[in-house]
C-alpha cells in the first residue's frame, strides 16, 4: 500500500513535469523541482502550508524533496490531498 502510494506520488509529480531522481521501488520519492533554490522553497512552502510534511535532502548531489509514505493509514484521499498541495505550491514558486 505505502509503495503504490508512493509510485502514485512519482507518476503525478513527473507527469506535471517534475523531475523524480529515484527510482520508486519501495515507499520513497525523492523529486526535484529545478534549481536547489526553488526546490526548498517549495519544501519551505509546503511544511507552511500544513497539509503534509516533506523533508529536504540531497541525494548524489542534487538538492530534492523526500516524501516518505510510512503509515499503513494513508488513505488514497490522503495523497490526493498531499500531491494537489505540492503542485499548487510548486507552480506557485515558478
Amino acid at each position: 500500500r505505502c509503495c503504490r502510494h508512493a509510485q502514485r506520488f512519482a507518476r503525478e509529480l513527473a507527469a506535471a513535469g517534475h523531475e523524480i531522481l529515484n527510482d520508486v521501488v519501495l515507499n520513497q520519492v525523492l523529486v526535484s523541482f529545478g534549481p536547489p533554490e526553488r526546490t526548498l522553497r517549495v519544501i519551505d512552502a509546503l511544511q507552511k502550508d500544513g497539509t503534509c510534511w516533506c523533508g529536504g535532502t540531497v541525494w548524489q548531489g542534487r538538492t530534492a524533496m523526500r516524501i516518505s509514505v510510512s503509515s499503513w493509514a494513508t488513505t488514497d484521499a490522503d495523497v490526493e490531498l498531499s500531491l494537489a498541495a505540492m503542485l499548487r505550491i510548486a507552480a506557485a514558486m515558478r
